[in-house]
């Protein structure tokens, strides 16, 4: 019975050493035999003899060894070209097999926030509708890379590219994506800004008649959105710079607590107050501001129309998020 190749031969017999072949491309790289071994993590010496091993297969010499210096042959510059392309092919297929994808799973990459408060409750929902599929969770405030592979779909907040804002709208640092080539984004929700305080520490204090009142009271950031309280108070003529006393947290969910333990006056996104389960304990003292230079949205990437189960989660959180559109102003009418 006769190999794959001609005259019986199989595969590896025509491969050379890939250890020898590893170590050639890191050498050719640095045309340096030192340096390949610090990347490597070998001597000099082993990786000299492994090239001697390479060329010896070959019957070829790939390097020109000189006093201070090594320089690629002819022959060693033809050979870097096949493997590097050979090498990124492998790398290739070792990532596209790595991330295979159960066509029933779909990984969602969330807002810690927005999936403690909005999204996890809801998701018996969906899990009920659709037991076939599996959900994998991923929270992050950092850029989502579809084009890593292991990440379907992201909630994020920003601003889009192309879209025009006006100067005065408050700022959302965060970035959504690495890289827009392929990205779909669908509009959720909007940002809007509003501080919302414990209605036992208000009772308390001093009254919230004007923003300017806010200077009686410590104000809670969270560091992901910097720029909410001094863009809200900005709206309202006011410089952040003249309130004192305040306090930072990493997460709104955690800010909205510490509104709740009377730590000061929280600013949140209104979408988020909506979710929180203690919102009847909070009040909002004034009425939302603009909003934001960006909005929440429901992120894909170019494969999403072929995928049964991510097409069947973008529809439902696109429901879901259309009845949180139609609550935002009784929301507000309860928290006065």
């Amino acid at each position: 019975m006769h190999g794959p190749f001609p005259g019986g031969t199989h595969m590896s017999s025509q491969l050379p050493p890939l250890a020898a072949l590893r170590v050639f491309e890191v050498a050719a790289r640095h045309l340096s035999f030192t340096d390949a071994g610090k990347e490597l993590f070998i001597t000099q010496s082993a990786v000299s003899r492994q090239i001697r091993t390479l060329e010896s297969f070959l019957g070829c010499k790939l390097f020109v060894r000189m006093t201070r210096r090594i320089e690629l042959t002819d022959a060693g510059k033809q050979y870097l070209q096949s493997i590097q392309a050979a090498f990124q092919a492998i790398a290739k297929a070792t990532t596209k097999v790595r991330n295979y994808k159960d066509p029933q799973r779909v990984t969602v990459n969330v807002l810690p926030t927005l999936a403690t408060l909005w999204l996890m409750p809801r998701l018996g929902n969906f899990t009920q509708a659709y037991p076939d599929i599996e959900l994998r969770l991923i929270t992050s405030i950092h850029p989502v890379d579809f084009h890593s592979g292991t990440v379907d779909v992201a909630l994020r907040v920003g601003r889009l590219p192309g879209k025009v804002y006006q100067k005065n709208q408050p700022h959302i640092e965060l970035e959504m994506v690495e890289s827009w080539a392929g990205v779909r984004a669908e509009p959720l929700f909007a940002d809007v800004l509003v501080p919302v305080i414990a209605r036992r520490l208000l009772s308390q204090g001093a009254p919230l008649e004007t923003p300017k009142d806010l200077l009686h009271y410590r104000l809670i950031n969270t560091s992901s959105r910097k720029h909410a309280w001094p863009d809200w108070l900005g709206l309202h003529k006011l410089n952040y710079e003249k309130f004192k006393e305040t306090v930072d947290f990493g997460h709104f969910f955690i800010a909205l607590q510490a509104a709740r333990d009377c730590k000061g006056v929280a600013i949140v996104p209104l979408v988020l107050l909506q979710q929180c389960d203690f919102r009847h304990e909070l009040q909002c003292p004034f009425e939302p501001g603009l909003e934001s230079a960006g909005e929440y949205y429901l992120l894909t990437g170019k494969d999403a129309a072929e995928d049964r189960s991510l097409r069947l989660f973008c529809k439902w959180v696109q429901s879901e998020a259309a009845q949180i559109r139609e609550l935002a102003s009784k929301i507000i009418h309860e928290a006065k």
